[in-house]
């Protein structure tokens, strides 16, 4: 089920704040009179989810593969499989958002699982 356009919106900031805290970066700031744009210091974060000129390095950084599966018996429909991560397509605005999104939590779980390991 599709969200509110606000609650996408936060959505896509908080993936981009948790994949800057795996990457180590600490003390990040949003401002009210800039909503949406994370701050480490002085510099604003990438906006890996809502910018492909940000989220695209995530491919080649991670080693991401990108696959879609159009699936007529999901009822969801057209998902995109990113690694071993799987969006779907309705759940977004559009299929670009939807692969900028799951190149994100799939570079989140790359993450994670280096982390752990």
């Amino acid at each position: 089920m599709r969200m509110s356009d606000e609650e996408y919106f936060r959505s896509c900031v908080a993936q981009e704040r948790h994949l800057a805290q795996l990457l180590g970066i600490q003390n990040i700031e949003e401002f009210s009179e800039n909503a949406g744009t994370l701050w480490h210091d002085a510099n604003a974060l990438p906006k890996w989810t809502r910018e492909w000129q940000a989220c695209g390095p995530l491919l080649a950084e991670y080693g991401l593969h990108i696959a879609w599966i159009d699936d007529a018996d999901d009822r969801y429909g057209r998902m995109v499989q990113v690694g071993t991560t799987y969006v779907h397509v309705a759940d977004h605005p559009s299929a670009d958002h939807a692969l900028r999104y799951a190149i994100v939590k799939a570079a989140i779980a790359r993450l994670e699982h280096h982390c752990r390991a």
